[in-house]
């Protein structure tokens, strides 16, 4: 037992060393009973984590809240201009960085929840994923996340092909007991390969299907590691851009994972963090790219896809004298994909007068980001209201799901 933890810890510390950009993927190995019910829909979840904490209002700016100029001043954006933001509607506007994501708000298939939050309240990254990601109102409480409780509340289905975690660290809100791939888009090299082999023949007796599992992830490796699949510059935003092209290569299969979890590092922006163009402005860019290669890649599977967007929390109304903003509260949640009932910017809008500001600071949230993601899960996997507020999102039954995300 002893040798097969040292070969697997080998293996996947490997892996860990060739993740770029920060940027992970996991997938489960399960396809639902009901994935190919009448009217053949197939829907595939795809959570995306952007882990640092996303200005909300840089992103989706509050043009026509009178406050929002002063507050956010050097780094507002503006309905005109050299780099005009993308009206939405008559009050929020998009970030100019993100056409992709416009387009698919303008075919029906985006959605923008505003002044969302967790329940979480301080203002530490740690605390503040753990709790994005874990499911529970607090930090330090489980080891396990949401996406996966939610996957084991399901019901088992016909085994897909898909690997074992021969890839970087499993973002939280996928650990857990139910099956999972990981994958980094990175192939391995020559002795982790034999590595591996020498892993499968361990299990082939003890575990068979786990066995399989890891001999299919090693095939996935290299398909989703293709020429095709290299990174174009280097940078962080060809990195966002390879790592979703592989993974919609692989959700794109027949016999492909049907649920994945992103994480995208990188998002604090307490410096320089630029308003139509800087440091955010190639960040969104890249996340918009992303959007874009699940889309191209899905192809036909992209009409029964939805993707959220997430972060722990927000930033600060107010800029401060680096032109960054510091750690925040209220913030943003993106929907995308054919099975989001998009063209809208969902918000109860709380204000940006002094008054209205949470703890004088941030934007106040007024919409919990579990419900959103109940509503998401229930419009696409039929998860009942008992057991999202009690096993996916334990304690949480105030927290109704949001209807009418998923078309």
């Amino acid at each position: 037992m002893m040798m097969i933890d040292c070969v697997e810890n080998r293996l996947l510390a490997s892996r860990r060393g060739l993740l770029l950009g920060g940027a992970s993927f996991a997938a489960w190995a399960y396809l639902p009973k009901f994935a190919r019910a009448a009217g053949g829909r197939d829907p595939r979840l795809i959570v995306v984590i952007l882990r640092g904490a996303l200005d909300g209002l840089s992103t989706v700016a509050p043009l026509g809240d009178p406050d929002y100029a002063g507050l956010h001043g050097s780094i507002a954006l503006a309905a005109d201009g050299a780099h005009p933001a993308i009206m939405l509607d008559t009050f929020f506007a998009l970030h100019p960085a993100m056409p992709e994501f416009a387009r698919m708000y303008r075919d029906m298939h985006a959605a923008v929840i505003h002044a969302v939050a967790t329940p979480y309240r301080d203002r530490s990254h740690f605390d503040g994923q753990d709790v994005l990601e874990s499911g529970y109102a607090g930090p330090g409480r489980v080891q396990s996340g949401w996406l996966n409780r939610a996957l084991e509340a399901l019901p088992r289905g016909e085994r897909v092909s898909s690997g074992l975690a021969v890839g970087p660290t499993t973002p939280l809100v996928l650990r857990g007991n139910a099956p999972t791939v990981g994958w980094a888009p990175a192939a391995l090299p020559q002795a982790d390969d034999d590595t591996a082999m020498r892993l499968v023949d361990l299990y082939r007796h003890r575990d068979p299907a786990l066995a399989s599992a890891l001999s299919q992830g090693l095939q996935l490796d290299k398909v989703a590691s293709g020429d095709d699949m290299k990174p174009k510059g280097g940078n962080q935003v060809a990195q966002m851009r390879q790592v979703a092209r592989g993974a919609a290569k692989l959700m794109a299969a027949d016999d492909g994972p049907r649920i994945a979890a992103l994480a995208f590092d990188g998002w604090d922006t307490h410096a320089n963090e630029g308003g139509p163009v800087g440091r955010l402005a190639f960040l969104l860019g890249g996340l918009d790219g992303a959007l874009a290669e699940f889309e191209s890649g899905l192809g036909e599977r992209w009409r029964d896809t939805a993707i959220v967007v997430a972060t722990e929390f927000g930033r600060t109304a107010r800029i401060n004298g680096t032109d960054g903003t510091d750690h925040g509260t209220g913030t943003i949640a993106l929907l995308a994909g054919g099975a989001v009932k998009g063209g809208r910017v969902i918000s109860d809008w709380p204000g940006l007068k002094l008054a209205n500001l949470h703890e004088g600071r941030d934007l106040k949230p007024t919409t919990d980001l579990r419900s959103v993601i109940k509503g998401v899960l229930q419009g696409q996997f039929g998860l009942s209201d008992r057991v999202l507020a009690e096993t996916v999102f334990p304690d949480s039954a105030a927290a109704r799901p949001m209807k009418g995300l998923i078309a």
